[in-house]
């Protein structure tokens, strides 16, 4: 069972300014992971966004303009600095937030950091060029850079006291890493190609006529685009409906959190299925509004009452 060890009931003015900086790294640039974090108690808030101020630092040198070689150099120094705050040789007053902030964190809680680790290793893995000759394939890169976020997240929520199955708990959230991962592919499918990169697996592609990529606004020509994607969407769906169950595991905030940031997903992948073509004429999202029906959905408890409805209902049948 993995638990949620209590933060310490005083936190230091510098640490909570570090803490400050790193909510308002995630406020300002978290479109979907905000929404879920807001409904966690403060110690784990602030943890979460510590988690995002890092990951974040971490994507945007990966993302950046930078020459290749100075990516591959400043990602070291990231490691460099991971491996301080693992080692605990980062000082309250340090000059970095976001050091001073995950540091304390991971005194707080039991977070796993060697996921950090594996995240670098995702976003040397885009800098090298690499595509995906298959599912199993493009499953190493998305258990890099998602699915290790969830099993960081899980150091941060710990999971109820006498949860069945808890042993579990992080398979089934690198599971949901992964749904939103490839979820995360759909959508950018045409903004990743005009950066020359591509995710989906090559087999995939050749199989609906999408081998040629997707460099404007419309499909190949004489491709099942819409094929593939409904064939890619079924995919996320299994991996969503097994990363589910992780929700039951979880105290009833940190379960709303989680059934949030994965409900705002789910509502993503419905509008792909419906219109498959709209991500290759630009980024399909959700306004405001729905994002935050479906954060309060999530603070009500619906989704997880509901995942644990149909499980009931399956060892029944």
């Amino acid at each position: 069972m993995i638990r949620t060890v209590d933060s310490p009931p005083h936190v230091s003015a510098p640490v909570l300014a570090a803490y400050s900086y790193c909510e308002a790294v995630t406020g300002q640039q978290a479109r979907n992971f905000a929404y879920g974090i807001r409904l966690l108690p403060t110690p784990k808030r602030r943890a979460m966004s510590a988690l995002y101020a890092f990951s974040r630092r971490v994507d945007d040198i990966g993302d950046g303009d930078l020459p290749g070689e100075v990516k591959v150099a400043r990602l070291e120094d990231t490691r460099a600095l991971l491996t301080r705050v693992r080692e605990g040789r980062v000082e309250e007053d340090d000059t970095d937030p976001v050091a001073v902030a995950l540091t304390h964190a991971s005194r707080a809680f039991p977070i796993p950091l060697g996921g950090l680790d594996e995240l670098i290793d995702g976003v040397q893995m885009d800098l090298r060029g690499e595509t995906y000759e298959t599912w199993d394939d493009l499953k190493v890169y998305c258990r890099c850079v998602a699915g290790a976020i969830g099993r960081l997240s899980l150091g941060v929520f710990g999971t109820e006291p006498g949860a069945r199955g808890a042993e579990r708990a992080p398979e089934y959230a690198d599971t949901l890493g992964l749904a939103l991962q490839l979820t995360n592919i759909l959508r950018d499918v045409r903004e990743d190609a005009e950066g020359g990169r591509t995710y989906l697996p090559a087999d995939d592609l050749a199989k609906f006529g999408c081998s040629a990529g997707f460099d404007g606004p419309t499909p190949p020509e004489g491709s099942d685009f819409a094929g593939l994607v409904h064939f890619e969407v079924r995919r996320a769906r299994a991996l969503f409906a097994e990363g589910y169950r992780l929700l039951p595991m979880l105290d009833r905030r940190s379960g709303a959190c989680v059934a949030a940031m994965a409900g705002i997903y789910r509502r993503l992948l419905d509008r792909i299925e419906r219109e498959p073509e709209a991500v290759l004429r630009g980024r399909v999202s959700l306004p405001g509004r729905e994002k935050a029906y479906v954060a309060v959905r999530g603070l009500s408890g619906l989704d997880t009452r509901r995942h644990v409805s149909r499980r009931t209902v399956r060892r029944r049948a």
